[in-house]
């Protein structure tokens, strides 16, 4: 399976909260790196941080558009996040089931056939004001 293919599964997954089958595409030493805070790195960490968004956020990414470089071991990815807030995070305005519409994109870098890196990125203070 070619990168781009593994990441078009890996959203896929996402998008039908097939939590194990995104893991299951992920390296042992997953670097995931947020829009903010410290990476995240490996498998435990990463299911960690699936676990607080399930409980967090109801998200579905749409409009989505993969581009591959010519060694196709790196996938950037541009989507759409329609979202609803479920449940507030310290430091983030309070949550209350508020619906959002976010532009959003991350960069993905594939190697032994798993995904090694998840740096993403979208405007949180654009984020804030969608549910504020």
């Amino acid at each position: 399976m070619s990168a781009l293919q593994i990441v078009q599964e890996y959203y896929t997954h996402f998008n039908n909260k097939n939590w194990k089958g995104m893991l299951d595409l992920l390296h042992a030493d997953i670097r995931h790196e947020p829009n903010q805070g410290e990476p995240r790195i490996g498998i435990e960490k990463f299911t960690e941080f699936l676990q607080m968004m399930d409980t967090s956020y109801e998200e579905n990414l749409t409009d989505m558009t993969l581009f591959s470089e010519p060694g196709n071991t790196r996938i950037a990815a541009e989507f759409t996040v329609n979202g609803i807030y479920k449940k507030g995070e310290e430091g983030l305005p309070e949550a209350h089931g508020q619906s959002y519409i976010l532009p959003a994109a991350a960069f993905l870098e594939v190697k032994e056939g798993k995904i090694s890196r998840v740096t993403t990125y979208y405007n949180l203070a654009l984020w804030i004001s969608l549910v504020s």
